[in-house]
């Protein structure tokens, strides 16, 4: 995959990138837990390479999908219920370095870092500061767990398009959804605090 643009409030390496109260150990049986294992981190960057070119109509595929439902969109929209397009673009730009990320980045204490102020940026106080937007104040847990889904379901076409065998696509696919959920089980940690 090639290295991207800058994109405005990603901050993956910024050096006063607050650490994650989730440790390195806590990342081990996470990853024990969704069977998470080498030859997944090797599908992903197979994965990673299917991608790179189809980036932005997996996220046409994603934003039509939110913006095909009004509970969605109201969460980048203004508290009258206004998409903000700038929010939406913004937004969009990051989650085009988070496939990026999920693919070729390595899951160590910097990327646990990174997951904390993703987390962060789903609740209160800290949801729209990034994009300065006059959105709603947070996402509820349930749609990044419900989520997780349609980011997974929807995936596997794009990985099928680049030509390898069926054994390699499942793979690539696992791989995808067993990220994903580890992830969103790290961006739950706000939510939940001492519970987590």
């Amino acid at each position: 995959m090639t290295s991207p643009e800058p994109v405005p409030g990603y901050t993956h390496d910024d050096p006063g990138l607050p650490p994650s109260p989730v440790t390195a150990a806590d990342l081990e049986l996470l990853l024990a837990t969704v069977l998470f294992g080498p030859e997944d981190q090797a599908a992903l960057r197979t994965a990673g390479e299917v991608l790179s070119g189809q980036i932005e109509q997996v996220l046409d595929v994603w934003y039509g999908f939110v913006g095909s439902h009004p509970h969605l969109v109201a969460y980048f929209s203004t508290s009258d219920g206004v998409p903000i397009a700038d929010y939406l673009a913004r937004v969009r730009a990051r989650f085009a370095r988070w496939i990026v990320d999920t693919c070729t980045r390595p899951y160590d204490e910097r990327w646990l870092a990174y997951q904390q102020e993703i987390a962060l940026r789903h609740t209160e106080p800290r949801k729209n500061q990034t994009d300065h937007a006059d959105s709603v104040p947070h996402i509820p847990l349930r749609y990044l767990v419900a989520f997780i889904y349609p980011i997974t379901a929807t995936i596997r076409p794009f990985l099928a398009a680049g030509g390898h065998p069926e054994a390699e696509v499942d793979a690539m696919h696992q791989a995808w959804f067993k990220a994903v959920t580890l992830q969103v089980a790290l961006w739950s940690q706000p939510y939940a605090g001492r519970a987590w």
